[in-house]
């Protein structure tokens, strides 16, 4: 039942800052994948299953709003949620948040189904639509 959203921490590590040990922008991205992965992953479809079948799920666009920094060593919760149930791309809204619970960074991030083999656009596979409609937490 839709939206879904799933919550899942993760410590900062030094690799993932800058001189000034604040979460580097460069790294956001990674941040979006734990907690989309993860979320598939909870719901019974880790990403592997997807690109097994022949479908792959390029980023198509993002969009970022940074509110607080995030430090070195914080243990923060990427907090994801799917709002649709997709057709040819999946929209995700990503929310992190400081150790303290405060809003520290928000996201749309929008992936695109693709076949593997020719690169082309396709519909999102039926199993993974059917988990999303399906799905109760």
């Amino acid at each position: 039942m839709l939206p879904i959203t799933s919550k899942t921490q993760y410590r900062i590590l030094y690799a993932d800052t800058d001189m000034m040990g604040v979460v580097y922008y460069g790294n956001y991205g990674r941040l979006y994948e734990i907690g989309r992965t993860e979320m598939i992953r909870g719901m019974g479809m880790p990403y592997i299953e997807l690109e097994k079948s022949g479908i792959v799920m390029p980023i198509f666009s993002v969009e970022a709003k940074y509110r607080k920094v995030i430090r070195y060593d914080e243990l923060i919760t990427i907090e994801t949620t799917v709002k649709e149930v997709p057709a040819v791309r999946m929209e995700f809204f990503t929310r992190i948040f400081n150790e303290d619970g405060g809003l520290a960074h928000e996201a749309k991030v929008v992936l695109v189904f693709m076949d593997m083999k020719t690169g082309r656009p396709v519909r999102a596979p039926e199993m993974l639509t059917k988990l999303l409609e399906n799905y109760s937490g």
